[in-house]
C-alpha cells in the first residue's frame, strides 16, 4: 500500500491518498521526502519539544494521519530527520578516496558542504540543536557511523600526507574545523547577516563566503588552486 498526490482547492501542495503500489514506490519516496523536509523546518524552528505533528503536517502540506502512516509518531519522525541530515552530510565524503586528486576532492567536499549550509540551513540547525542538548537521539549514530567515516577519510588524508601530496596536519581535527567553518553560515546566519547587512543573502556574498572557506582550507592543506 502506498500513496499518490491529489490536488486540493485550498493548497498548492499535494495531499496524500492511498493506492495500491509497491512498499517503496517512487511516489512513496517522494512523499516521505516531502514530510521529512517539512519536519526539518519545523524541528529547526521549534525544537523537538515545541514541534507538533499538526505543525509538521501543515508545513509539509499533507493530512496529519499520513505522518503517522509513514513515521508512526513524532519521536520516530525526529529520528528519521536527523538520520537523513547525517547521511546527506557524510555522503559528500565519498569523493575522498586514495585514488582521488587531493585538491579536487577537498574542493568538491567544501563546495558541497557550503551548498548544504545555504540551501538547507534548517538541516544544520536541527542537528546542531540535537548536539547542544547532548545528542540524546543520535549519540549512538555519532559513535558508530560518524566515527567510522571520519576514521576512514582521515586515513586517506594521512596517506596523502605520507606521499607528499598535501601538507601535514591533524586529519581528524581537519574535519571538525571544516564542519565549523561551513555550518556557521547556517547555524549562525543571524550573526553573519548582522555583520554583512543587506548584502548577506546576495549571490555575490555567497560566492565570497565559499571562496574564502575554500581558500583557507586548501591553504591549510598546502594545495594550490587553479
Amino acid at each position: 500500500m502506498s500513496v499518490t498526490p491529489r490536488k486540493t482547492a485550498s493548497r498548492a501542495r499535494p495531499v496524500l491518498v492511498e493506492e495500491d503500489e509497491g512498499p517503496k514506490s517512487r511516489i512513496r519516496q517522494l512523499n516521505e521526502a516531502a514530510i521529512l523536509s517539512g519536519a526539518e523546518r519545523v524541528f529547526a524552528r521549534a525544537g523537538f519539544g515545541g514541534a507538533t505533528m499538526a505543525q509538521i503536517a501543515e508545513e509539509a502540506g499533507v493530512p496529519k494521519p499520513n505522518l503517522h502512516y509513514y513515521f508512526g509518531n513524532k519521536a520516530d519522525l525526529y529520528r528519521a530527520v536527523l538520520d537523513r541530515v547525517l547521511h546527506d552530510w557524510l555522503s559528500p565524503t565519498d569523493v575522498i578516496t586514495a585514488e582521488a586528486d587531493p585538491r579536487e576532492a577537498i574542493e568538491s567536499y567544501v563546495r558541497t558542504k557550503m551548498a548544504l549550509a545555504y540551501e538547507r540551513p534548517d538541516a544544520s540547525r536541527v542537528f546542531a540543536n540535537e548536539l547542544i542538548h547532548g545528542a540524546p537521539v543520535v549519540g549512538e549514530l555519532l559513535r558508530s557511523e560518524l566515527r567510522r567515516t571520519v576514521r576512514e577519510k582521515a586515513a586517506v588524508l594521512d596517506a596523502w600526507i605520507a606521499e607528499g601530496r598535501m601538507a601535514p596536519l591533524d586529519t581528524t581535527h581537519f574535519f571538525f574545523t571544516l564542519w565549523a567553518s561551513t555550518q556557521t553560515y547556517a547555524d549562525f546566519d543571524v550573526q553573519v547577516r548582522a555583520v554583512l547587512g543587506h548584502d548577506s543573502a546576495s549571490p555575490r556574498a555567497r560566492k565570497r563566503a565559499i571562496e574564502h572557506v575554500l581558500d583557507l582550507t586548501l591553504r591549510a592543506c598546502g594545495l594550490q588552486r587553479d
